[in-house]
């Protein structure tokens, strides 16, 4: 398989994996969060990047997680 056909599957699933964060959240929960929380739940549904999401809500990776959890965001790889 080439390169680009590599590429182009791995943003395939990349948005698929989206798609599956932003219709299985629990978007009253997410938009009762305070601003920071919010917009790392926001950033995790949109890049699936757990760690950083994590340093933006300024909170522990295992905290997080158990927030996501609450959320219904399901952790998609």
């Amino acid at each position: 398989m080439s390169l680009e056909k590599k590429l182009e599957k791995w943003r395939r699933l990349e948005e698929e994996a989206r798609e599956i964060r932003r219709r299985e959240a629990d978007w009253k929960f997410i938009e009762s969060q305070p601003p920071r929380v919010r917009a790392a739940l926001i950033y995790y549904i949109e890049s699936g990047d757990i760690r950083t999401s994590a340093k933006l809500a300024g909170m522990d990776l295992e905290d997080f997680r158990e927030l996501l959890r609450k959320a219904n965001i399901p952790v998609v790889t």
